[in-house]
């Protein structure tokens, strides 16, 4: 598994996934839990929906 996400866009995901949580508990909505997906992309620095469409956002 290759990182092909870079440190801009996992510092994005995680505060977009940490927002979408506080949003569900705000609203006390089971939608937030949307959330974990871009913190879990964000942590591991690979995601799979860029696969099919080669996007490489990682410089190294």
């Amino acid at each position: 598994m290759v990182k092909n996400v870079g440190k801009t866009d996992r510092i994005i995901r995680i505060i977009v996934g940490l927002v979408i949580i506080g949003i569900g508990i705000y609203y006390k909505s089971w939608w937030g839990a949307i959330g974990i997906i871009p913190i879990i992309t964000g942590s591991l620095g690979w995601c799979p929906a860029y696969l099919p469409f080669k996007i490489n956002t990682n410089k190294s």
